[in-house]
Formats: structure tokens, C-alpha cells, sequence
């Protein structure tokens, strides 16, 4: 295989990527530790037997001989960045990559014919680029994979990313044009419209051949372009037959100057990349391929940001590792514990679904004893479980006895399978690394790598994967000690790191002290407890929905002429494009028309066919994902558990999952009579309290704009106030419409919604969208204001914040282009959804703190975004009831007034 890497891309993307990093008399190195750490990445993904790095020139080519104004544009490349090229590549050199460079000619045509040779000699080839020009040399053994996204492109996936195929990607660039390079398109077309034109028309010369037939100004503009179309086409193609003074066969890698490099990383002040370049192994041949140091992009990046306070990786050697074979050594092992500060415990299971879960195996770490293993159900059988928890038990429900875990909740639902209560978590490695790098993994294996400089043992790689996993109890005992150990020690010490990290940070350490970790325990309570479910009204449900279903489905076959697969792509296409002549709108990866829910939306506006075959699409999947499958879902007392994620959306928001029970659709009747579903145990009542609005009076709280406090502060409908506003109407006088369009504008500014995504939700021109905007801004300069403070500190620290302390980075906030306004748009969201989550996770904990003091017969069981679902026994409704709105108002005090909707039933819907 040939792997061709666009050193240029790499470049700008570490140099804009990573933090402004400099050695101690103020070199800058970002963009070189940033390269070469991709470098190894990507050399140690694909083993490839050929390589090169191909790199722009400095200097003009022969683009701007046939375009003067060629990249004018572009701005000259910063100094911080030009003072690194000549370091990186040095050292890229002596790494044994070969580098391409010929002046005169640009990268991507070196690329385009090093690609073509190899394919010409039916060697696959693989481009890593983030430059979408080179989509254009897509093709059977030609691939690449976007360095910004680490998506992989063949034919099928460019086809789903721009929507035209491979060799459609040159009028596709030629009719959008190049800003980057400044290369003109033609004005008023972007990329959705050349995407429909080139699937309508086929080619750039079958549309300009048409030209006069096009209509409205984009047609007008397409007439405007016809004579500079040709030379865009020219500018925008890479050439593939470039005179290269190397072929790809040679494109070989080459013995490392190993101490070369060591060097310059010392000058460099790359602690870490020492330490683990130092490990690797390196090639010994000329013709070796080279195996890159255990670093990842990821990593690097990571690395980065601690670059002044980074860990001596070499100060974490392992300690020694002991498996407990009797019970002389589980009592010595024993005391260890009762004597520790704190203890790392990790538990070895037959699942992932932590109810369902046995125990295999316990391990333990201790400072200055190292880790030990205790084998409780393996085949080889060493100690009985029974007997050994209940040496332990004492110790796991002692809350003076300090414990540590990576992701706690689970390893105390396995041992709660076995009666014991585990009391004294004092750390979660989980929740520690999400508090401190919410945008990054979380997995020991990653904590282990970034923090320790330690490759954990990966379960597939001792039981195998697929077919042929084994499972582990079969492991032998030893191994699996080691594995086991290893998780226990990386656990301990990476608690000691991230606990210093966090004590430097007041305010993420309270949200990790006072919101996640005790919210684990409150979620840990409510997963086990769970919900009970009506199966019979599911049964009802599943039934009326197969009536709905086939009854559309008889409607369908009656519009079509015929009977059809309504859930077959190919039967719908064949009906809708061949048989009844519609538009073709959009086309799949595979170049046919497309059936999928956006295309028959708009279709629906015109055709009562793909109206009913979005029908049929909805009833279908509520009746897979709900009415059918709930029911498996339930245990032995008729109640389903999810389990909640702490760490995966970086706003702080909790996600639901095994059965997702924050999706559960409420806006259609067939979705709300799902809920109904969800039923109070005999002789206990549902309780539902919601916080109402939070986020918009988190936005008037943080903004302190006075029209929005006041609006709040005299309970007037937010919505028919902010319409009074900006329409200039009296409260009274404010339309349905009017109440309408200010709800959008309301929410949609919180998620920085552009007045394009504001007209598509209202159905409305950009214009009047843009306007109605405008007119909000004008009455609430505060948010106004606030908002565009909030951009700013995003670019100034590379972070926002919640109301709490939560951190929420943006690495792409100072990117260009979409990546840049993705970023701003969670910049302007973070703070409000993120504030609202941290809210909901107090309330949880002072609920659950109020119901253990009362020993009130009720329990939390549900949490969806801004609500909490409970089950109190009949005789305690009313004072749950009567208790809520104080408890969940009274976690914090904004500058407006909290208000909680509570409600009760017997079933979810009723409660709500």
C-alpha cells in the first residue's frame, strides 16, 4: 500500500489546532509537535510498505501563470509558523519519511500522480488530507481519510458528503468555486445547487450546453460565467502526470537517526514524545517498516495543553502484581486495605449490562503495595465468591474506608447483585478526566496512555473478538490478573493526577465534588429501582399501530396502482421515479434517486404519496423502538432499567441508554400514549416535576437584559411578552403567529440558530427571518451584549463556562469556516443547556437527600433533561407534591424566579 500524506494540511492543522506552545526562551512548537505526533499516528494506523509526506514549495507554480490573481487572496503564513518549517522538516527527515517538494508544482498534483501511478500498478493508495479538492482522485483503490475528521472516502462516501460522485468533484468545485485559492465559481451557487444541477445535468459541459434554460438569478448568474467557467475547471483540476524525480516504488522509508531526534525533542522540550519515542521500536533496515511510539493525535493534543506541567511518564513504573490464591493472602491483603488512605478497586464481569453482571474477578491497588487480583469466577477455580465477599463486605460498606474506581457506578451495581452496598467512594477517574476534558475519551486506556504514559492490555487482544472472543472467566489466570492489576494501579495513579489538576481549579472541582460524583450515586439508585411498564397497553398499542400501518400501507398501494414494500428503498424508488415520473431531488452514494426522509418532506408538499410513506415511516419506528421492544426490556417485577451516562455529552447534559427513555417522542398522540405505558407500581402514584423554561431564564440571568427580567419577574407568558416586544403590540393584542415566531427565536438563539435555520423552522424568507432577528436584538440589547461577550471569551480562552464552574472547550473556535461557526453556536449554548444540567443534577441530590431524611415511602426514578419522575406511595402524593417545587427551586437563586410544574397520575402521560 502507498500512503500519501498532504504535509501541507497537516501543517496549518496543528499550527491553528493546538495552543499557542513555546519552549522556555518562547520557540514556538505547536505546529511541529502537532505533525509529527499525527505522523506516528497515522504510520502506526496503516503499516504501509510505501510512504512520503508531500509538501508545497515555497513560490508561485503554474497556477498563477495561468491566473494572476491565483491565492492572492491568501494571507502570507505567520511568522510563529514559518520559523517551525525548517525544524519540522528536519525532523520528519530524520524520522526516515520521505518528503516530496518540487518547486513550481503544488502538492496536490504531486499527490494526484503518485496516486495514479500506484494505481496503475494495482497498488491500493490511501490520501490524508482535510483538503476536499483531492475528492476529486477518489476511485477503486484510491481512498482518503479527512485528517480533520478521520472519516474515510471512497466513491460511496463522497457521494454522501458533497452529493455528486468522484468524477463529478471538478464541475462541483468549478461551479462553487475555491475562496481559499480564489478561485471564482459562479455567484448564487453553492454547494446544495451544484449538487442538483450536476445530478440533474450530469457534467459541467452538459449545464453550461443549457445554459439559457436555467431560470431566476442563479440563471442569470450561470449566464455571467460561461466564459470563465472553462479556465476555473483548469485551475481547480489537479494534474496526475507531473514529472517527478521520485516514483511511488521509491517512496520507501528509511533507518531513523534515532539520536538525532532525541536531541532536537530535548531542545524542543517534547517531555512526553521522549519518553515515548524512547519506547519504541525503531527500524533497524532500510526497507523496515517502522513501528511509531504508542501516541496518539489524540493524545498530542491533550498533551499540549499541560504542556508546561506535563508528568514525568518514566515516575509511574508498575508495582509489583500479586494473584490471592488462599485465604492467608486475601487477609493479608485484607489488612492492606483497612490501613490505606484510599484504595483503587476494579471489578472483572460476564457483562456489560451491569444488572445482569456476575463477578469474575476483584482487583486492588494500594500505595507502596502495589495491585492484587482475586480469581472468584474463573473456570480454574482458586477462592469461592461466596466466601471472599464476605470478607470483603465489611470493608466495601465501611464509608471511612476510602475507594476509587474509573466509572463507579457500574462496579457498585455488580457488587449490589450480591447484597453489598458500597459506601465510601471518594473518586471516580471517569468523572474526573469528563470535569476537567469533556471534548475528549474518556477510557482508562486513554487516561492511562495521556496521563501515565502506560499501554494497557486491551480486552480483545487477551480474548480475541468476534466469533472467536472466549470469554474471560476461560482466561488464564495469570493473564488475567496482569489485565486486571493494571486497571486497579492506572486507576490509582491517575486519581492522584487528575485530584491535583482539579484542586487547581476551584470551580470544576466543586462541579466534579458537589454535582457528578454525588449524582452517580442518585443515578445508581434510580437505574436499579427502575420504572414499572404496562406490557398489555404496549400489546394495545402495537396493535392499533399495525392497523394504522396497514391501512397506509392499503391507501399507498391504492395511490401507486399497485402493491408495494413500503419499507423497501428500491420498491419506493422504483414507484416514485419510474412509475409515477417525480423529481428527482437528491441521489444516493450509489447514484440512485433518493427515498430518504428530507427528499420526501419537500415531496410531501406536492404529492400525497410520499406523504403517506412518512407516515408509515413513523408508526413503523415507534412500534420497532417502543411498542415492541419495550416489553422484552422488562425484568421479573415488570420494570425496565436505563442506565444513565455521565460523560458523554460535553454540556453536562445525562443520556439515557438500554432503553433510551429521554427520546421517547411527546409532540404526537401515538408518542405521548407510549408514556402512558409507564405505570406507578400497586399502590403508588407518578409524580412529575419539570422545571419551566429554565434555559431562557438562565439566558435573562446571565444576560441581566432588564426587558427579560422584568418579563420573567412578572410571570407574564415569556413568549406573548417578547412578541410584544419586538412587534410593538400590546401584551393582550399578540397573535397565535406572532406567540409563534418569538418561541422560535426564543430557543433558536440559544443554539445560535442563523436566520436561514429560523426561516426553515417557520416556514418563512431569510429576510423576514433576518428582520425579525434584528428586531430582537434592537428590544434586548442585554442578550445581544451577552452573546457576543460569550464568542469573545471563546476565543479568548479557548473555553465557556456554566453558571457552576463547568468548562466546556472549543478547540475549533478560532478554526475557519463551518468548524469556526460550529463552535461559536455551542459557545453560545454551553453556558445555558450546561447551567440547566448542573440545576437538574442539584435537584436530583437534594431530593434523594430529602427523602432519606424524611423516610418517605417515594423514590426518584427517572430524570428527562429538565424533569424528574418519582414514585410515591399513595398515602405520600400530596406531600411529595407539596415538597418538589421549594427542593428543586431552592438549589440555587438566579436574578429571576425558578418555577417547577408538578404533576401526578397513575401513569407518566397522566403525570405530566
Amino acid at each position: 500500500m502507498l500512503l500519501l500524506v498532504d504535509g501541507s494540511s497537516y501543517i496549518y492543522r496543528a499550527f491553528h489546532a493546538l495552543p499557542d506552545l513555546r519552549t522556555a526562551a518562547g520557540f514556538p512548537t505547536g505546529a511541529i509537535r502537532g505533525v509529527i505526533t499525527m505522523l506516528e499516528r497515522i504510520v502506526e494506523t496503516y503499516q504501509p510498505q510505501h510512504f512520503a509526506v508531500v509538501m508545497d514549495a515555497p513560490g508561485k507554480t503554474f497556477r498563477h501563470d495561468w491566473y494572476k490573481e491565483y491565492k492572492a487572496h491568501r494571507p502570507s503564513m505567520p511568522e510563529d509558523l514559518s520559523v517551525q518549517i525548517p525544524v519540522l522538516l528536519k525532523l520528519i527527515e530524520w524520522h526516515g519519511w520521505p518528503i516530496v517538494q518540487i518547486s513550481g508544482v503544488e502538492a496536490d498534483d504531486v499527490i494526484g500522480t503518485l496516486a495514479l501511478q500506484a494505481k496503475a500498478a494495482n497498488e491500493p493508495c490511501v490520501i490524508s488530507t482535510g483538503d476536499k479538492d483531492l475528492a476529486q482522485l477518489v476511485q477503486p483503490g484510491v481512498e482518503l481519510i479527512n485528517t480533520m475528521t478521520n472519516e474515510t472516502f471512497d466513491e460511496a462516501k463522497v457521494m454522501e458528503k458533497f452529493g455528486v460522485h468522484p468524477n463529478q468533484i471538478v464541475d462541483y468545485l468549478t461551479l462553487v468555486g475555491d475562496t481559499v485559492d480564489n478561485v471564482p465559481g459562479v455567484p448564487k451557487v453553492g454547494p446544495k445547487t451544484a449538487a442538483k444541477w450536476l445530478a440533474q445535468y450530469g457534467s459541467l459541459d452538459s449545464i453550461i450546453q443549457q445554459a439559457d434554460s436555467f431560470p431566476g438569478a442563479t440563471g442569470e448568474a450561470l449566464r455571467a460565467s460561461l466564459e470563465w467557467l472553462p479556465q476555473a475547471k483548469r485551475l481547480v483540476t489537479v494534474v496526475c502526470d507531473i514529472e517527478l524525480p521520485i516514483e511511488w516504488q521509491k517512496c520507501m522509508f528509511r533507518i531513523a537517526e534515532r539520536e538525532l531526534i532525541l536531541e532536537e525533542y530535548k531542545r524542543l522540550e517534547f517531555k512526553s514524545l521522549i519518553n515515548a519515542y524512547a519506547k519504541a521500536k525503531i527500524n533497524i533496515q532500510a526497507d523496515a517498516r517502522r513501528t511509531a511510539p504508542s501516541v496518539t493525535g489524540e493524545q498530542a493534543e491533550e498533551n499540549s495543553k499541560d504542556h508546561a506541567s506535563e508528568p514525568d511518564q518514566s515516575a509511574y513504573p508498575r508495582g509489583p502484581r500479586e494473584i490471592i490464591r488462599d485465604l492467608q493472602a486475601l487477609e493479608r491483603w485484607k489488612k492492606h486495605l483497612y490501613e490505606a488512605t484510599y484504595t483503587a478497586f476494579d471489578t472483572e464481569t460476564t457483562s456489560l449490562d451491569p444488572l445482569a453482571a456476575e463477578l469474575i474477578g476483584l482487583s486492588f491497588a494500594v500505595e507502596g503495595f502495589g495491585a492484587a487480583y482475586i480469581p472468584v469466577g474463573h473456570e480454574e477455580v482458586v477462592l469461592a465468591r461466596d466466601e471472599v465477599l464476605a470478607v470483603l463486605k465489611p470493608w466495601f460498606e465501611s464509608s471511612k474506608h476510602l475507594k476509587i474506581c474509573q466509572h463507579a457506578k457500574y462496579d457498585e451495581h455488580v457488587l449490589a447483585n450480591y447484597g453489598i452496598e458500597v459506601k465510601g467512594i471518594h473518586g471516580d477517574t471517569l468523572l474526573q478526566s469528563y470535569i476537567l476534558t469533556a471534548h475528549l475519551q474518556h477510557g482508562l486506556d486513554h487516561l492511562a496512555s495521556r496521563y501515565l504514559g502506560w499501554t494497557l492490555t486491551g480486552y480483545e487482544e487477551i480474548c480475541g473478538k468476534g466469533a472467536k472472543q472466549v470469554p474471560f472467566a476461560t482466561i488464564p489466570i495469570e493473564i488475567a490478573g496482569a489485565y486486571a492489576c493494571d486497571d486497579a494501579e492506572s486507576t490509582l495513579l491517575i486519581h492522584q493526577i487528575l485530584t491535583e489538576k482539579l484542586e487547581q481549579l476551584p470551580a470544576m472541582n466543586y462541579v466534579y465534588r458537589e454535582i457528578e460524583l454525588p449524582a452517580h450515586e442518585v443515578l445508581m439508585r434510580m437505574e436499579r429501582r427502575g420504572i414499572c411498564l404496562d406490557a398489555d397497553v404496549l400489546h394495545e398499542q402495537s396493535a392499533s399501530l399495525s392497523r394504522r400501518l396497514d391501512a397506509l400501507e392499503l391507501e399507498a398501494h391504492t395511490l401507486a396502482g399497485r402493491e408495494f414494500n413500503l419499507s423497501s428503498p428500491k420498491q419506493i424508488q422504483c414507484v416514485l421515479y419510474d412509475e409515477m415520473k417525480l423529481p428527482v431531488l437528491k441521489r444516493t452514494p450509489k447514484g440512485q434517486p433518493s427515498t430518504d426522509e428530507e427528499v420526501l418532506e419537500e415531496l410531501a408538499e406536492n404529492y400525497p404519496l410520499p406523504k403517506l410513506l412518512l407516515e408509515h415511516r413513523t408508526f413503523s419506528k415507534l412500534k420497532s423502538t417502543y411498542t415492541d421492544k419495550l416489553p422484552l426490556l422488562m425484568d421479573s417485577a415488570g420494570r425496565v432499567h436505563t442506565n444513565y451516562n455521565q460523560s458523554v455529552a460535553v454540556t453536562g447534559r445525562l443520556s439515557s441508554s438500554e432503553p433510551n427513555l429521554q427520546n421517547i417522542p411527546i409532540r404526537s398522540e401515538e408518542g405521548r400514549k407510549i408514556r402512558q405505558a409507564f405505570v406507578a407500581a400497586p399502590g403508588y402514584t407518578l409524580i412529575s416535576a419539570d422545571y419551566s423554561q429554565i434555559e431562557l431564564r438562565i439566558m435573562a440571568h446571565l444576560s441581566e437584559d432588564p426587558r427579560l427580567l422584568a418579563a420573567f419577574e412578572s410571570g407574564d407568558d415569556i413568549h406573548k411578552a417578547t412578541a410584544a416586544e419586538i412587534f410593538s403590540v400590546p401584551l393582550d393584542q399578540v397573535t397565535f403567529e406572532q406567540r409563534r415566531y418569538t418561541k422560535a427565536i426564543n430557543f433558536g438563539l440559544m443554539y445560535g440558530m442563523s436566520a436561514f435555520g429560523l426561516a426553515v423552522q417557520l416556514g418563512i424568507d431569510r429576510s423576514s427571518a433576518q428582520r425579525y432577528i434584528e428586531q430582537y436584538f434592537q428590544r434586548y440589547t442585554g442578550v445581544a451584549t451577552y452573546l457576543a461577550k460569550l464568542k469573545a471569551q471563546a476565543k479568548e480562552q479557548g473555553y465557556v463556562e456554566t453558571l457552576f464552574g463547568r468548562r466546556l472547550y472549543l478547540p475549533e473556535i478560532n478554526a475557519k469556516g463551518p468548524r469556526r461557526s460550529g463552535a461559536e453556536r455551542a459557545a453560545i449554548n454551553a453556558p445555558m443547556q450546561g447551567t440547566a444540567a448542573d440545576l437538574i443534577k442539584l435537584a436530583m441530590i437534594q431530593v434523594q437527600q430529602w427523602l432519606d431524611t424524611t423516610k418517605i415511602d417515594a423514590f426518584l426514578l427517572l430524570q428527562v433533561h429538565d424533569e424528574l419522575v418519582l414514585e410515591a406511595k399513595d398515602l405520600c402524593v400530596q406531600q411529595v407534591v407539596d415538597a418538589l417545587p421549594d427542593i428543586m427551586c431552592g438549589v440555587t437563586k438566579l436574578k429571576v424566579p425558578l418555577l417547577v410544574e408538578v404533576g401526578a397520575g397513575n401513569n407518566w402521560d397522566a403525570a405530566h
